[in-house]
């Protein structure tokens, strides 16, 4: 819940914008710290998931890698703090250019998602007289129970390596004298609430697959675990710090490892999402003919998720907190101004009777969301605000009138 005084200091930024609560970023962040200290597990930070540079270097600060799915992605990583002997490249399609700028940089390793992909690294390195690190993505056949869209560890999904071609992977790694095999690597899914279940189901899966490979002559010095862990959309302020601790627990209690055994995880959406808000403006209200309409100033090229996924995100009247009674209440479907009928943040949400010019708070918007941003319909890009540096927002510039 932000109090009356940020709230007012809202009323003079230009809106829409993404507003970073630092001081809850930087508590969980500490909490990944001391907690993957405590279970001895090493931490990559999922790139994807907020590339702010600001954000990106606190994260480094601490002593984590990062976890990139693009050659800028990593090329950013570095240049915001991350090790390059940190920095892991995972992604089905990774270009020659993407390779090769990685392999010069040193990452720590290529999580490698084909069979194709080891032997074109391979031939790279060979030609460029390198030794390139690779981890191997294996495809553990697990349902995380999550969106279809956001599921990665089925068979029927475009990632990683599935059982049937073990024995080829097997073959071609101990043929390629131009890559070190150093772990195998695995994610199910994102937003991961059955978080002890679930878990506790990967390692199991893990620990057959591991146990295979070693069996076949593949020493296994890395095991990657992956993200997932999931988010409170419906609570944020209740729960603004996901539980770490029954993951990071599972984990330990469930993997087989030995004392010169790595474990990693790359937790993402779960370190960031809930310190961002996107902060927008009621431009129009307008009454249907069985609904009545609030129309804001963000739109689906701020944050696509309700019309990607339909996903789901706390919606709240600022500016009715303010007001010395909240009065009645109204059921209103909130919209966007982009020319899609997708763009909607919610149908039929209760809320304070509301007017144009109110402030509206989209929450746990931190991951996923500015870093997903277009510029469709030639829309500008909503700007990052920090709770540290308000006075640095940019300023309202009076075209926006309450009329």
């Amino acid at each position: 819940m932000l109090d009356s005084g940020t709230i007012e200091r809202f009323e003079k930024i230009s809106t829409p914008f993404y507003y970073y609560d630092m001081d809850l970023l930087r508590r969980t962040v500490d909490t990944v710290a001391e907690l993957s200290a405590r279970h001895n597990l090493r931490v990559h930070y999922a790139v994807k998931a907020n590339a702010d540079s600001r954000i990106l270097g606190y994260i480094s600060s601490k002593g984590f890698g990062a976890d990139c799915v693009s050659g800028n992605e990593v090329l950013h990583a570095y240049e915001c703090g991350f090790p390059a002997d940190k920095i892991v490249y995972a992604g089905v399609g990774k270009s020659d250019k993407e390779i090769h700028d990685a392999m010069k940089l040193g990452i720590e390793a290529f999580n490698c998602e084909s069979l194709q992909e080891i032997f074109v690294i391979n031939e790279m390195a060979r030609e460029y007289d390198m030794v390139a690190n690779v981890s191997v993505r294996i495809n553990p056949d697990i349902d995380a129970h999550t969106h279809k869209y956001v599921t990665t560890g089925l068979y029927e999904n475009k990632f990683g390596i599935s059982q049937h071609e073990f024995d080829k992977l097997i073959e071609l790694l101990d043929k390629s004298r131009n890559i070190n095999f150093i772990g195998l690597h695995f994610h199910i899914g994102s937003q991961i609430t059955r978080v002890a279940e679930v878990f506790a189901l990967e390692c199991e899966r893990v620990n057959e697959i591991v146990s295979y490979f070693e069996q076949n002559g593949l020493k296994v010095k890395n095991i990657n675990l992956g993200g997932g862990l999931g988010v409170d959309y419906d609570d944020p302020d209740g729960n603004p710090i996901p539980d770490f601790e029954t993951w990071f627990s599972t984990i330990d209690r469930k993997i087989a490892r030995r004392p010169d055994q790595a474990v990693h995880v790359e937790p993402g959406r779960s370190m960031v999402a809930q310190c961002g808000t996107l902060i927008s403006r009621v431009v129009f209200v307008k009454s249907g003919e069985t609904k009545n309409f609030l129309i804001l100033d963000a739109g689906m090229n701020d944050l696509i998720r309700p019309a990607l996924y339909g996903a789901y995100h706390r919606i709240e009247n600022l500016s009715a907190q303010m007001r010395p009674f909240f009065g009645s209440h109204q059921a209103y479907d909130i919209v966007g101004p982009v020319c899609e009928s997708s763009d909607v943040w919610g149908a039929g949400r209760l809320l304070p009777l509301s007017v144009r010019g109110d402030l509206m708070a989209i929450r746990s918007t931190g991951a996923y969301g500015q870093v997903m941003a277009s510029r469709y319909n030639m829309k500008d890009l909503a700007p990052a605000v920090f709770s540290d540096r308000l006075d640095d927002a940019p300023r309202n510039n009076d075209y926006f009138k309450i009329i």
